[in-house]
């Protein structure tokens, strides 16, 4: 490779989060996204919950990442937004089901009265990181003079 494309691909590493969960398209989500307001007095930040199901997902573990989630919001409206994975705006992702859909995208769900109940998904089982103990050192037992 080139000087550029190590630069580059070095770039892109440092760029990409690891904080982020394992999920899947029909999974069930709940998006904290940071939102700035300006007003009057100056800028504020705060941070708004987006719950809903993930209809789509575009390349998993490149920089432009994206997935789609949709929501069901009063009235039986339907709010469909697409977040960057690895924006800097989203504070954190939680799964609150996980699930893989039978589908590669489920948009047909945007018909559907209660899309979280016409979902038909395959339960799965989320990887599992065992933790290692830290191995104590053993130390010597101290020299007695023999007598």
């Amino acid at each position: 490779m080139s000087n550029n494309k190590i630069l580059a691909s070095q770039v892109v590493q440092a760029q990409l989060r690891t904080d982020i969960p394992e999920f899947h398209v029909g999974s069930l989500l709940k998006v904290h996204y940071r939102i700035k307001e300006t007003t009057k007095t100056g800028t504020k930040t705060r941070i708004q919950i987006f719950a809903g199901i993930v209809i789509d997902r575009h390349k998993k573990t490149s920089l432009d990442a994206t997935f789609t989630v949709l929501k069901v919001g009063a009235s039986a409206i339907k709010i469909k937004r697409v977040f960057p994975v690895n924006s800097p705006l989203i504070d954190r992702i939680e799964v609150s089901k996980l699930q893989r859909g039978r589908r590669a995208t489920l948009n047909y769900l945007l018909e559907v009265k209660n899309p979280e109940k016409s979902i038909r998904g395959k339960a799965v089982k989320a990887k599992t990181v065992e933790l290692i103990s830290p191995v104590t050192e053993i130390t010597e037992a101290p020299e007695t003079s023999a007598q």
